[in-house]
């Protein structure tokens, strides 16, 4: 038993099972080089549940361009059924941030679902066949510094033109949190859905560092916000309120305090670096899989 376990043995009751390999449909997998959380059972259990496992596989979870939306006149589907699928790619997800995107997707129309978002659903199990044994890589390194890369979709949403903001964070050189979500409001130009994506990135990487401070581990400032927006990182770095920028002003007043106390810094990266570009849109199977396999997703079970 380890130092730490004996620690916790004293103040509570506990039983040593020995290292994790299985836990809630999740499977852990150690190696010297780091390790592999994955949930490839939980994928072939749900692609046998949804009679998929003989189904042609597909290279993305959702089609290239592809906007859904509300469908007027629509054949509405089985909405129990529907839920209950996009339920279980929701947790699948936790261990996939290759299909957040697409799960943020259709996970919108839960309430209003026809058989357009049923296809949609289908093509994220038909990419999933593809890919069962795909997840996590969590590995040893030097690195002490916690990265965020932060994009927007300005009014990518064909039904209520909200954007769509998603990000990653990385401690230690290794994906920890990633998110896709539509924005609660409409944005009124790129710059403006750049910056509150800026801002939920901020609020993210202040909680990994306070987790950080809690847990007495190290790491570096200033923490790395990544942007591929010059108008959003010049709005953060400019103390001048004007009439670009009243309505994200609350924002700009919160990512500019955290700048001058030298808790985070905001350097550019090119479009085609934007690790967090694959949690805003849909794209071709060539950016796609390069944008994946940076986030640090391998398939221990591919053959070789």
């Amino acid at each position: 038993m380890s130092r730490l376990k004996q620690c916790l043995a004293k103040e509570f009751e506990i039983k040593d099972l020995g290292q994790l390999i299985y836990f809630l449909g999740m499977e852990i997998v150690r190696s010297k080089e780091g390790i592999v959380v994955s949930q490839r059972k939980y994928t072939l259990d749900l692609l046998k549940e949804t009679g998929m496992s003989g189904c042609k596989p597909a290279d993305t979870p959702i089609e290239a361009n592809v906007k859904l939306g509300e469908v007027k006149g629509g054949v509405h589907v089985n909405a129990g059924r529907y839920q209950r699928l996009v339920g279980k790619l929701i947790y699948l997800s936790h261990t996939r941030p290759d299909i957040a995107f697409a799960v943020s997707m259709v996970s919108q129309f839960m309430h209003s679902n026809c058989e357009e978002h049923f296809e949609a659903v289908f093509r994220i199990l038909r990419y999933l066949k593809a890919t069962p044994g795909k997840g996590l890589f969590f590995g040893k390194n030097q690195q002490r510094g916690i990265e965020v890369y932060t994009d927007a979709d300005w009014a990518g949403s064909i039904t209520d033109r909200r954007s769509t903001s998603g990000y990653c964070t990385f401690i230690w050189g290794n994906l920890v949190t990633w998110r896709s979500k539509k924005q609660s409001v409409v944005a009124r130009s790129s710059a403006e859905a750049e910056f509150r994506s800026m801002a939920q990135g901020v609020c993210e990487v202040l909680w990994l560092k306070r987790v950080l401070e809690e847990l007495k581990q190290p790491f570096s400032l200033p923490m790395r916000l990544y942007c591929d927006n010059k108008s959003a990182i010049s709005i953060a770095h400019n103390p001048v309120l004007h009439d670009r920028t009243k309505h994200v002003e609350i924002d700009r007043h919160f990512i500019k305090e955290k700048l001058d106390e030298g808790i985070i810094c905001t350097p550019f990266v090119p479009t085609v670096k934007q690790l967090a570009d694959v949690f805003t849109k849909s794209l071709m199977r060539q950016p796609f899989e390069l944008q994946v396999s940076k986030l640090g997703m391998i398939d221990i079970f591919a053959p070789t």
